[in-house]
């Protein structure tokens, strides 16, 4: 049976992903206006534009219906104080005095179209559309300094249209592809380590209670099995909001309440070779305990641990996820529950703006079947009859 599958190189792939999403830049920056539609979704509005004027004007041609928002921002640096300045926007057939420059030499522009301050500038109403007023026409336009003194710029042009990137904007304009692919990075780190933690802890009490047995393996037993009986969910949730919301307080949180299954399946498995031969062997020859639970309790109980490991890190994802739906996570960190949280807040849910749902369900969806089936491959290693009946 191969171990390069499909599920293995689908988490390979997401693994890479996640390493790489650092480059991607700062994910919760806006980058477009909210709620912006994919790019192959909306067919009427046109590309998002993006230009740099380093000289004193910039020229370009609009051929679509007028875009969401526009912003211009840079710097403008005059070689004498001037005493007329302006920076104009102008369009087939009317030009627009965005900012007033006079009597500044060195001058930070940054204009939003959506800015109240702009608007009453420009003589119009605080609720009237600002770029569906200048890019009302179709045809060249033209943005321009208008000074008696020399300038040199260094401005950006960004035009904003209703649709945006591969999976659209959310309702902070942030892009939603960015969020998925930092949310892999989450969902990674959470599910293993807590997984790992949990699994850690939950073979060195197995072993010990399996091979000491009497009063240890009794009082370990009995802590299971109260942990078993207390609702997690409810637990969960109090512990978080006392303990706080970071990544790793959601990791240890998750990984106290995840460790007695493994321990059970290891106590089990070590009742069952405590009385073989050849540990009796080693215990009249004088083995101390260590020695024979590193070398040979241990390598036996790996496969069963590889597989309790692979199957417990779907249970570690959903249950971040599910903390992060409910608020309880931090908002700067970007999971996949947290965005589907933020979807039904904002309307998500409501409104058919379904690109917020469906990325991150999907995610959460994928990864969890990924490591069910691998660890369905680490139980048919582990045990020949779940081979045999595989392969039947």
């Amino acid at each position: 049976m191969s171990f390069w599958r499909l599920d293995t190189l689908f988490l390979a792939f997401l693994s890479l992903l996640a390493l790489l999403t650092p480059l991607l830049g700062p994910v919760n920056e806006a980058v477009a206006p909210p709620f912006c539609k994919p790019l192959w979704l909306d067919h009427e509005s046109g590309k998002p534009l993006s230009l740099n004027a380093k000289d004193n004007s910039l020229s370009f041609t609009w051929e679509s219906k007028p875009p969401k928002t526009f912003s211009v921002k840079g710097t403008v640096t005059f070689e004498d104080v001037p005493k007329s300045a302006s920076l104009l926007l102008a369009g087939p057939s009317k030009t627009y005095k965005l900012v007033d420059l006079a009597g500044y030499r060195n001058f930070d522009v940054d204009i939003d179209s959506r800015d109240v301050p702009l608007k009453l500038f420009l003589g119009l109403s605080p609720f009237v559309d600002v770029s569906s007023v200048i890019f009302s026409e179709r045809g060249a336009y033209s943005l321009f300094i208008a000074s008696d003194v020399k300038a040199h710029v260094d401005l950006n042009l960004n035009i904003y249209t209703g649709k945006w990137g591969i999976f659209g904007t959310d309702q902070r304009g942030r892009d939603v592809f960015r969020l998925t692919l930092a949310g892999i990075r989450i969902s990674l780190l959470v599910g293993i380590f807590a997984t790992l933690i949990a699994s850690t802890l939950g073979m060195g009490l197995g072993l010990f209670a399996g091979y000491l047995g009497g009063l240890a393996d009794s009082s370990i037993m009995r802590g299971v099995d109260v942990l078993l009986a207390i609702p997690t969910l409810p637990i969960l949730v109090v512990i978080s909001g006392v303990w706080g919301r970071g990544l790793w307080q959601i990791v240890f949180v998750l990984s106290i309440f995840s460790w007695m299954g493994t321990a059970r399946v290891v106590r089990s498995l070590t009742l069952s070779l405590r009385e073989a031969p050849y540990v009796e062997g080693l215990r009249a020859l004088g083995a101390p305990t260590g020695y024979i639970l590193a070398r040979h309790f241990i390598p036996e109980a790996m496969p069963l641990l590889l597989a309790q490991m692979a199957l417990g890190v779907p249970g570690a994802i959903l249950a971040e996820a599910g903390l992060s739906f409910l608020g309880l996570s931090d908002p700067l960190m970007p999971s996949w529950g947290r965005m589907l949280h933020e979807a039904q807040v904002f309307g998500a849910f409501t409104s058919g703006a379904w690109w917020l749902i469906f990325p991150p369900g999907l995610g959460i969806a994928s990864i969890c079947l990924a490591f069910i089936s691998v660890g369905r491959r680490f139980e048919e290693m582990a045990d020949p009859r779940l081979r045999e009946m595989a392969e039947r």
